[in-house]
C-alpha cells in the first residue's frame, strides 16, 4: 500500500496514514511559475496499491487536476491498482440539468477521473447517491452518520433530541441518523428563490421543548442553517445544533454562523478547516481519519467496506 497526498488536506492524509500505522509516500506535487501542476512520485510504486488522498475543495479545479496528474504518474509508474480517496467530491451539486443548455458537471468529472487511470473511488457522503452511477469503475460512498451518532450520544441528551432535515431532499440522510440515536424526525419546508438564498416556510413536526439537530451533507454559505435554526427556535425548540459532513463555508459563512442562534455546528475534516473555523466559538471539527483509514485497509485486503455501517 502506498498513500500519496495532494495539497488539499495534508493534515487529514497524515492522520489517515497514522491510523494505518504507515507513512505518506514521498512525492512532490508543486507548481511551475505559470501555475501548471507537476507531480513526481519519489518512491517505487510498481505493483503496489496506490491511494491518492485528496478532497476536491477550494480551489476545486486545482485540486481535481492534482488527482488526475497523480493518477497518471502512478499509472505510468506501473502501480497495480490506483484508488482515488476523495473525502469531499466537488461538483457533486451539479448532478443533473438545472435548466436548458446546462451541463451535468458531476458526470464530466467522473469521466475525467476514470480516464486518468483510477481503478476505484472512495468518497464520503455524496450530495446525491446516484453520482456513484456516474463512474464506470467501482465506487464506495461512505457515510458519516456513525461518527455523528457517536458524537451526539457523547455530547447530548438524546432522550430529548429531535433530528431535523433542513429540506425535503435530505430526509433520507436525516432519517438514517435519527434511527441510529432513536430520535424522532422533523423537516424544514423551505423555498429557494435564487441560488445561495433560502426562505423557511414551515416546520413539519413537533419541535417544542426539543434539542433539535439539523443534519445535512454540505454547509456552504450557511444561510439555510441560520434560517432553519431561527425558525426552529421560533417554533419552541429548546436549542439547535447542526451536524454537517462537509464544511465548505465560503464567503462570510463562518461569521454568519458565529453570530447566529446555532448552539453548535459540528463538521468533519473532509475539507481542511480554515483558521476562522478553528477559532469560531460555536464550530467544532471531528475527524474522519479512522473511518477513511479503515475503509482503505479493507479495500486493500479485499474485505467488505459496507459492513462498516451495519
Amino acid at each position: 500500500m502506498k498513500l500519496v497526498s495532494g495539497n488539499a488536506n495534508r493534515p487529514l492524509a497524515e492522520a489517515i496514514a497514522a491510523h494505518l500505522n504507515t507513512r505518506l509516500t514521498n512525492a512532490s506535487v508543486r507548481r511551475f511559475a505559470d501555475m501548471e501542476i507537476f507531480v513526481e512520485i519519489l518512491e517505487n510504486v510498481r505493483g503496489e496499491d496506490v491511494f491518492i488522498l485528496q478532497p476536491t475543495s477550494f480551489p476545486t479545479n486545482d485540486h481535481l487536476m492534482e488527482i488526475l496528474i497523480i493518477a497518471d504518474a502512478a499509472r505510468r509508474s506501473s502501480a497495480r491498482r490506483i484508488n482515488a480517496v476523495i473525502p469531499y467530491f466537488g461538483y457533486a451539486r451539479q448532478d443533473r440539468r438545472s435548466g436548458s443548455r446546462t451541463p451535468i458537471s458531476a458526470k464530466l468529472v467522473a469521466n475525467l477521473i476514470t480516464h486518468s487511470g483510477v481503478d476505484r473511488v472512495l468518497t464520503l457522503d455524496l450530495h446525491a447517491g446516484q453520482i456513484q452511477g456516474f463512474f464506470d469503475i467501482p465506487t464506495d460512498n461512505l457515510f458519516g452518520a456513525p461518527l455523528m451518532a457517536r458524537d451526539i450520544k457523547e455530547k447530548l441528551d438524546t432522550r430529548n433530541a429531535m433530528v431535523v432535515s433542513p429540506d425535503v431532499g435530505g430526509v433520507v440522510r436525516a432519517r438514517a441518523l435519527a434511527k441510529r440515536i432513536d430520535a424522532p424526525l422533523a423537516i424544514v419546508d423551505k423555498r429557494r428563490d435564487r441560488p445561495g438564498e433560502s426562505e423557511v416556510m414551515n416546520i413539519i413536526g413537533q419541535v417544542e421543548g426539543r434539542s433539535c439537530i439539523l443534519v445535512d451533507d454540505i454547509v456552504d454559505s450557511g444561510g439555510t442553517l441560520v434560517n432553519a435554526a431561527e425558525a426552529l427556535l421560533n417554533n419552541g425548540a429548546k436549542e439547535v445544533y447542526a451536524y454537517i459532513t462537509h464544511g465548505v463555508l465560503s464567503g462570510g459563512a463562518v461569521a454568519r454562523i458565529a453570530s447566529s442562534k446555532l448552539k453548535e455546528l459540528v463538521i468533519t475534516d473532509s475539507i481542511m478547516p480554515t483558521e476562522a473555523v478553528k477559532v469560531a466559538h460555536n464550530i467544532r471539527v471531528i475527524s474522519i481519519a479512522p473511518l477513511m483509514g479503515e475503509a482503505i485497509a479493507r479495500t486493500t485486503s479485499e474485505e467488505s467496506v459496507s459492513s462498516l455501517f451495519d
